[in-house]
């Protein structure tokens, strides 16, 4: 297996079906460096627009649609000292009554200390002058291209994967696509420092990092992308409104628990009593939700 350097020059703020920057073997690992959500990179340099500029597309030989892209997150190093977020909820997620005591969505900048590997506020705010965040790095936005040659904008996400903001989505995860385009195409961008549940102020502490995956063509079809940390099996809808999102996801994962031995029956059980559902994104147009199970529950292999 080859280990690659992508180095962009250009980059997308739409998935779609466009000329590959790179094509390598199932199983190769790429290593890139990213760009932050508005376009500037490790130097704090304008190099491209908003939103969520995406390096790639990389293709993958033999990925035909049908198949399933395996994307494993292997490291993400910080590289830049500095990520910002805004500094205000998003109007979406209170009370429509409470929208006028928000304050403005000004601009807030953060200090990320790459040897302790947190973050602090450059200007903390009264009550918060001690908060000391531990870095959690995860990728915002990534996928592959969707179907019917459509380009779909970093804003949002779909069955493809895209803005799904979800937090779990970091180093050690495993994370698999349905291909719809030869060579699956894939993009990835909009790393985060870190960031809470839902994105409910619009952002994480958005930055820039160098980021290693591997990526391998699987030959089985999915509907919805699919994750897996050390301890997790999830199941990821991108829909609005939220409950479409969250039926996606939970019919994805009996379909995959139906690959493992368990009929819809014994999904219902199971699921009933023991799953778990996280919030990835709920400011973008599209919300995702992420139907996560315990791997201590699955059916045991013979």
């Amino acid at each position: 297996m080859t280990t690659h350097t992508l180095v962009p020059t250009t980059w997308y703020n739409v998935l779609g079906t466009f000329p590959p920057v790179l094509t390598v073997e199932s199983g190769d690992t790429v290593v890139t460096e990213t760009i932050d959500a508005n376009g500037w990179d490790k130097s704090d340099i304008l190099v491209s627009g908003s939103p969520n500029p995406m390096n790639g597309p990389i293709a993958v030989a033999g990925a035909e649609p049908g198949d399933t892209l395996k994307v494993e997150i292997l490291a993400m190093t910080p590289i830049r000292s500095t990520g910002w977020t805004r500094a205000a909820l998003a109007e979406n997620v209170v009370d429509p009554t409470f929208v006028p005591e928000l304050p403005p969505r000004d601009r807030a900048i953060w200090r990320i200390d790459r040897n302790a590997l947190t973050a602090t506020l450059e200007r903390p705010v009264p009550g918060l002058e001690h908060l000391v965040l531990p870095l959690e790095p995860m990728i915002g936005c990534f996928g592959v291209a969707p179907a019917i040659g459509q380009a779909i904008s970093t804003a949002t996400s779909a069955e493809h994967g895209g803005n799904m903001d979800y937090r779990r989505f970091g180093p050690g995860a495993t994370i698999c696509f349905p291909v719809a385009a030869p060579g699956a195409l894939f993009f990835l961008g909009d790393c985060h420092a870190t960031q809470g549940d839902g994105e409910i102020v619009g952002t994480g502490i958005e930055t820039c990092f160098e980021v290693t995956v591997r990526l391998t063509v699987e030959k089985h079809s999915i509907v919805w992308p699919r994750g897996e940390t050390a301890d997790d099996i999830i199941t990821i809808g991108n829909a609005r409104p939220l409950d479409q999102a969250l039926q996606h996801a939970t019919t994805e994962m009996v379909r995959w628990l139906g690959e493992l031995g368990l009929d819809v029956l014994a999904a219902s059980h199971l699921l009933g009593q023991t799953v778990r559902y996280d919030i990835g994104n709920v400011y973008d147009p599209a919300y995702t939700v992420a139907c996560r199970l315990d791997k201590k529950w699955l059916p045991k292999r013979p």
